[in-house]
């Protein structure tokens, strides 16, 4: 007895077909494209004229609101710039006046990292030359101690590798934190600095005058 042959699958044609229709999509796009092309050609002027307003509607849109930012910034920092004010100030109002210094002074990505569990920094920063800065702020009313420099170092050290550390305090520091912030070349910004600061003086030229290198 003969064995039946296995019945062919079908689906051949399912190829031949897609390629139909693929073509057929071609073909139909054509005049369309043809359409927009000459629309394109006989309009060009005014598309052009339409894009650069648009563009510089936008451009004018970003420049005041950067600048009504800067306007909200300067009021900001002529109502807290004096030490009176800042010695009403809590822990987090600080860091955020110290975050709007360096908005000021031209430094971007600030942000205020200060919380539980910050790794002992309060703010980090790119200086205009593009090199991470990390910020502690101290709102006291005593001196900081050794002790506060060495647990800001250590941060530097480990979790803050690479960054420019900046200690920035409402009142001062006692002579074994200057030693110990002096030897590791760390920069330091104390009550008379923070006044300079906080009335102008840009915090590269503040610590340049303090002989540390920013």
């Amino acid at each position: 007895m003969a064995r039946r042959r296995p019945a062919r699958r079908g689906g051949r044609g399912s190829g031949g077909e897609g390629i139909m229709w693929a073509v057929a999509g071609l073909v139909a796009a054509v005049p369309l494209v043809n359409a927009t092309v000459k629309f394109v050609r006989a309009s060009w002027p005014g598309l052009l004229i339409a894009t650069l307003a648009a563009g510089a509607v936008l451009l004018g849109v970003a420049f005041l609101a950067a600048r009504r930012a800067r306007r909200h910034r300067d009021h900001y920092l002529q109502a807290n710039a004096r030490l009176e004010a800042i010695d009403r100030m809590s822990g987090e109002r600080f860091e955020h006046l110290v975050a709007e210094l360096l908005r000021r002074d031209g430094f971007r990505k600030v942000r205020v990292v200060g919380k539980a569990g910050d790794g002992g920094v309060d703010i980090l920063a790119t200086a205009p030359d593009g090199r991470p800065f990390a910020v502690q702020c101290k709102r006291w009313t005593g001196n900081l101690g050794a002790p506060h420099v060495r647990e800001f170092l250590g941060a530097l050290a480990h979790t803050f590798a690479g960054h420019t550390g900046v200690l920035v305090t409402s009142s001062g520091f006692t002579p074994p934190a200057l030693r110990e912030g002096q030897a590791a070349a760390l920069a330091m910004v104390d009550r008379g600095d923070l006044a300079e600061w906080a009335l102008g003086t840009p915090l590269p030229a503040l610590l340049t005058h303090h002989r540390l290198s920013v």
